[in-house]
């Protein structure tokens, strides 16, 4: 993924942007005959530094880990199509998205005890108001727990990008915003609205920038 100096998401950034929601996305492995992609929910523990999910046995991207445990997983969303002409000179088209990606380290769980704890993990973030559907020895699911691998991920590299013409002038991302506006009204993308908001915050965090005074 391209990054400019423009268009880099800080820390800060993308760890509130995940939080708000965004807790599925696409994990990418090297498996023998070219890449294993697999679109999944999973689990981010910043502070800890790792990601958490489960797969079937039979994914096809447990095989490819077992040879290289190097994976990556990708977050995108609030993407929009922005035409040429929205732009100003020269009048090329372009994509707004916001992406991230976790370079990590993939550990496989096979053991019932680590396939549970990452299972109840997941089941505590994703249905929290059922605390009592955990998995446990005697549990219904228990016996289930044979067709599922845990992946424990330690994440070892996270490159954010939220690209909404932060290299333009901010008159003319104001602009945009409401060309973006204007055709979420007129045939209801749902893509412009989340697009929108991710423009009107970098823009203000560009205009915060240059209206603060230096000490």
């Amino acid at each position: 993924m391209l990054i400019r100096g423009w268009d880099r998401g800080s820390e800060q950034e993308w760890r509130q942007w995940l939080a708000a929601g965004r807790d599925f996305g696409t994990l990418a492995a090297n498996g023998p005959d070219g890449p294993v992609l697999v679109p999944t929910h999973f689990l981010l523990d910043a502070d800890a530094g790792e990601v958490l999910l489960h797969l079937a046995a039979a994914n096809p991207l447990l095989a490819a880990v077992r040879a290289d445990p190097r994976v990556t997983l990708a977050v995108t969303d609030d993407y929009a199509f922005a035409p040429g002409r929205w732009r100003g000179e020269p009048y090329t088209p372009t994509s707004y998205y916001a992406s991230v990606q976790f370079s990590c380290t993939a550990e496989l769980v096979e053991d019932a005890a680590g396939k549970a704890a990452i299972l109840n993990r997941q089941l505590a973030h994703f249905q929290p108001e059922r605390p009592g559907d955990r998995v446990g020895p005697g549990g219904a699911h228990w016996a289930l727990l044979t067709g599922v691998r845990g992946l424990r991920l330690t994440v070892r590299r996270v490159r954010a990008k939220f690209k909404y013409d932060d290299k333009k002038p901010v008159e003319l991302q104001a602009e945009v915003a409401e060309r973006l506006a204007e055709r979420h009204a007129a045939i209801g993308n749902p893509r412009d609205a989340g697009a929108r908001a991710q423009l009107l915050r970098r823009m203000a965090v560009r205009t915060a920038g240059a209206d603060r005074s230096p000490d």
